[in-house]
């Protein structure tokens, strides 16, 4: 027995896969039939990923408006990561594996295996709901997990990433056509069709689905994967922005906290030397006294003892520790000075890129859109890249062939007109 594999990534939806609500073709009779693995709430899964890593982060923020008060919310609310991700996962469809068919019960079978062991694979991707679906037309899995990585130096050390977790399990983006999602789907079909071994059934790989596209059509392929590439470098150089804009504020805060330390000892040296003033005054009023010793009030005797063994080496300690802060206060200033021209010419060469990057993007996105409209006329099918590069170069072998054909018969008619 032979059967293709589906798998595919998308946004999901949680209400659906748990049934809160009934589409026009779900069989609310066989819904029973279906099987929950997990379902807990995203926000708890959150709590438990990233708790410890945000008190740690908002630990070394000296302002309160650089804290982040909520992570969920920054995620669900920013544009760099999504929530969560899901992966769908079906065995051959509704004409060869039907639901309600004995292939579609052995379909099931191979899908529960499947996923029994998908946590253990994907360390980095914590599963926080799954559902196999059996009142649809073909048993399929929904997976639906949140991807982090550890140990990051930016942000919270431990922070949502699907490409840096994907990286953590091993799967690292070659081209714009071998991202770490395609190399981690293509593994994921690989595990599945292990399973589908065990159990009799042989993974057909299908070589064409759409032998019609022109080498046109190809070309719209390939620049829709490179539209998904450029957004995700603008991305990538969006993150860069914010890191260095807030390494900027931070050098800044750090600078502050200096001027403040700075101007608490310069506080503390004139608080010493108005009461030395006051002593050596005192002092010299009783200094021609000869029973000065006797007469000399005990708050002044405590005042003189007070300036030779307290005030003087005091002051003398206190210039030493502002000399050593303004010294200190001149070395951070030129390297914070220096991390800041550095940061803002960066941010500068990567808003250019941006910029640079961004017509082209658009232009992509509007092939990417014809693209999908010339998909839906020719009724959806799959496009198999590989096919079509095969029959691309099938195409630029034949014209070469024909070239040379058409070069050696001009050549014979040069010898046929010398004789």
């Amino acid at each position: 027995m032979k059967r293709t594999i589906s798998g595919m990534l998308g946004k999901g939806s949680i209400s659906h896969n748990t049934r809160q609500f009934t589409a026009a073709n779900i069989d609310a009779q066989r819904t029973k039939h279906n099987i929950a693995y997990c379902n807990t709430p995203i926000r708890d899964i959150y709590h438990e990923l990233f708790d410890d890593a945000l008190q740690r982060y908002n630990a070394k923020k000296t302002r309160s408006d650089r804290r982040i008060n909520d992570y969920y919310e920054k995620i669900r609310t920013g544009k760099q990561e999504k929530l969560f991700h899901e992966i769908i996962m079906q065995i051959g469809d509704k004409d060869t594996m039907s639901a309600v068919s004995e292939d579609g019960q052995l379909a099931a079978k191979v899908l529960d295996e499947y996923m029994r062991r998908f946590q253990e694979r994907n360390p980095n991707l914590k599963v926080f709901s799954a559902h196999l679906h059996m009142d649809e037309a073909t048993p399929h899995l929904h997976i639906d997990f949140v991807s982090f990585t550890t140990g990051s130096k930016r942000g919270l050390d431990t922070r949502v990433s699907l490409k840096q977790a994907l990286a953590t399990q091993g799967f690292f983006g070659g081209t714009c056509s071998d991202t770490e999602r395609d190399q981690w789907s293509r593994s994921e079909k690989e595990q599945l069709s292990q399973v589908m071994e065990r159990y009799g059934i042989e993974w057909e790989q299908l070589d064409t689905h759409d032998e019609h596209l022109s080498v046109i059509d190809y070309k719209k392929v390939q620049r829709t994967k490179e539209v998904a590439a450029l957004e995700e470098t603008v991305s990538e150089k969006r993150d860069e922005i914010a890191f260095l804009v807030e390494s900027k504020v931070s050098a800044k805060n750090e600078l502050d906290d200096f001027l403040s330390e700075l101007e608490k000892a310069q506080d503390k040296l004139k608080t010493v030397k108005e009461k030395e003033v006051f002593v050596a005054h005192n002092a010299r009023h009783y200094a021609d006294d000869p029973e000065y010793e006797l007469r000399a009030p005990k708050s002044l005797m405590s005042a003189k003892s007070y300036h030779e063994k307290i005030a003087t080496p005091l002051v003398g300690k206190l210039k030493d520790a502002i000399r050593s802060i303004l010294l200190q206060y001149f070395e951070k200033t030129q390297e914070f000075k220096s991390r800041i021209k550095h940061a803002n010419n960066q941010i500068w060469d990567l808003s250019d890129q941006i910029k640079r990057l961004e017509p082209e993007n658009e232009r992509l996105r509007s092939v990417k859109k014809d693209f999908d409209r010339l998909r839906q006329h020719l009724g959806g099918e799959r496009v198999d890249v590989d096919e079509m590069i095969s029959a691309v170069k099938a195409q630029e072998t034949a014209a070469i062939a024909e070239k040379q054909s058409q070069q050696q018969q001009r050549i014979r008619q040069k010898r046929t007109y010398a004789r």
